[in-house]
């Protein structure tokens, strides 16, 4: 984990894209925050890049592949699985089974989007003040 990486946001709705860049400007956070419109486009980028991404905040509902799918690709590619990069679930929608099959894939949190502005900014500010004083064996080498 690179806690100066850039943040992943794997989200394919553009006016969330917008207001989540709103809230990371606010936040003043110095990663850089790179979007991805569907899960294609972020795992060629994570297996192209030498750049170690600090985390993913990614959709479950996305075009072509879900989050489950994307997540599953990057617990199963030794290479991504070794940058111990946190997979995290950012979404609309909670159930049982959509939390119970995230948590199946190791991701490191599922958090449901808050109704309101100030509610999003609050909890990307918790994750990212979490992720950046968590210690991760990438630390190590």
């Amino acid at each position: 984990m690179n806690k100066s990486g850039p943040i992943i946001v794997i989200e394919d709705d553009m006016d969330d894209q917008e207001i989540l860049t709103d809230i990371f400007k606010k936040l003043n956070y110095p990663n850089k925050i790179v979007y991805f419109s569907d899960g294609d486009l972020a795992l060629d980028y994570l297996n192209q890049t030498d750049i170690q991404p600090f985390l993913i905040l990614s959709d479950v509902n996305l075009p072509r592949q879900n989050g489950f799918e994307i997540r599953q690709k990057i617990f199963t590619n030794e290479q991504l699985k070794n940058k111990c990069i946190p997979y995290l679930f950012f979404t609309t929608g909670a159930n049982k089974k959509s939390v119970t099959d995230a948590y199946a894939l190791s991701v490191q949190g599922f958090f449901q989007k808050p109704d309101s502005v100030q509610g999003l900014e609050n909890t990307l500010g918790k994750i990212i003040e979490y992720w950046k004083e968590c210690i991760a064996p990438s630390q190590y080498e």
